[in-house]
Formats: C-alpha cells, structure tokens, sequence
C-alpha cells in the first residue's frame, strides 16, 4: 500500500501544500491506490512535504516521488508527448515550483493578514515564539532565492510573468499539451489552485483571475481529481476551451 504524507486539507483547498497536491494527482492519474495521512515535515526524509511510502520504502521530493512511481509501476506521465514537448514539461514546471511558487510562499506567510488566518493556525497549541521563528524563517529563505529581495509591485509583476507565460502555453486546449493530462499538468494546476484560493486575498490572485483559460483550467482539473471538493473561485470570465 502506498501512503502520502501531506498537511491535509486547508486554505479553502483540498490540500494545504501544493506540492503534495502535485503528487496525489499524478497517483491519481496512475489510478493508484493510495492511504493519505497528515504529517509535519520534520517527519520527512528530506524535511519537506510531500513524502511517499511505499512497502517500508520513503522517498520524499514530489519530483523524486514521480520518478519512483514510473520506475516502480511502469508509469510515463508524459507518454505521448516529443522530446520537444518532454523538455517544455520540464521547463514549465521548474518555472511554476521555482519562482511561481516562492510568489505563492510570499503572498501566505508575509503579508500579515494571510498569515494570521492561515499559516499561523498551523501552530496552535504552540508556543508564539514557534510560530514567530517559522515565519522568520519562511522569510529569510524567500529572501535568499532571491523574491524577497523587491517591492511588492514588482514581486506581482514577477508573478503575472509566470501566469502569463502559462497562459500562452495552454492557449485554448484542454491540457498543457492538448487532449490528455501530463506530468506537468498535476504541477500547474496544484500551484494555480494555490494562488486563486478564495481563502487568501492577494494582488496576484486578482491578477490571477484576469486569465480566464487558466481560471476555467482550474476549475475543470478540481472537478476531474477532486470531484467532492466544494471549489469555488469567483470571476466574470470563463473562456471557451477546445475539445
């Protein structure tokens, strides 16, 4: 039996991090069967959610947890796509993990009023000074990749780039890359959920909601993976999309 560890559901989502959603929507994808159970990330191998078990096997990295289920299981979660289209994948989803995402990290853990009705109810029960030391921390790491080092206007502006850059990618079609989900799919959607949640306001998420085939793709990848999950982001655009 395969067990995820995530955070568990929050923040107006099915689940809190949207690197753990990465990976219960790639076992998903699979049709693999699968146990979730909260857990905290020192519990990690690595420190960091998600992580995966496996028959007594942990691996943890949602990247590293994809290249295990497709070695393990016989998975290509890109199959049909080029070597072009392969390497594309790739770079959209280091753009989406590694510099959409810190955006995302920035607008829950520094702008105080999302901080004190999300992130920080992730310490209840603890001592203030924990709570204190995580947000801190959060910070100066956003800081030392390098997003915590502008304005507020231009970390925004750094975001709309990214979703913009998607949005262009996506264009009209269903997926990523037309007819069928891919790897890269799971990624940009757990990260797009992350940033429309009605839970937070943020400058991105109005920005965010601008993109209509982004916002409908959203929509329609929530009710196809989590068919159960009340999700509900309100915007006046929805934009046809191809078959």
């Amino acid at each position: 039996m395969i067990t995820l560890y995530g955070a568990g559901e929050g923040f107006g989502l099915p689940e809190i991090s949207p690197y753990v959603t990465k990976t219960e929507v790639q076992l998903r994808m699979a049709g693999l069967a699968y146990e979730k159970v909260r857990a905290a990330p020192q519990e990690s191998p690595k420190g960091q959610m998600p992580f995966l078990d496996a028959g007594g096997v942990r691996i943890a990295d949602s990247t590293f947890i994809r290249g295990y289920l497709e070695r393990t299981y016989g998975l290509d979660f890109d199959e049909g796509l080029s070597p072009r289209q392969r390497a594309e994948a790739w770079a959209i989803e280091r753009m989406v993990e590694n510099h959409l995402g810190w955006v995302m990290i920035h607008g829950r853990w520094l702008i105080p009023e999302n901080f004190a009705k999300g992130p920080a109810h992730v310490f209840d029960g603890a001592p203030a000074f924990v709570r204190d030391q995580a947000r801190r921390a959060v910070e100066q790491t956003v800081h030392g990749v390098g997003i915590g080092r502008h304005s507020d206007l231009e970390i925004v502006a750094l975001g709309v780039r990214s979703l913009a850059a998607v949005a262009a990618i996506l264009g009209e079609q269903r997926y990523l890359f037309g007819p069928r989900p891919c790897g890269a799919d799971a990624t940009v959607f757990a990260m797009l959920a992350a940033i429309l949640t009605p839970f937070f306001e943020t400058e991105l998420k109005r920005r965010a909601e601008g993109f209509g085939t982004l916002v409908a793709y959203v929509d329609r990848l929530m009710a196809q993976f989590y068919p159960g999950f009340e999700w509900d982001v309100e915007t006046a655009v929805r934009a046809p999309v191809a078959a």
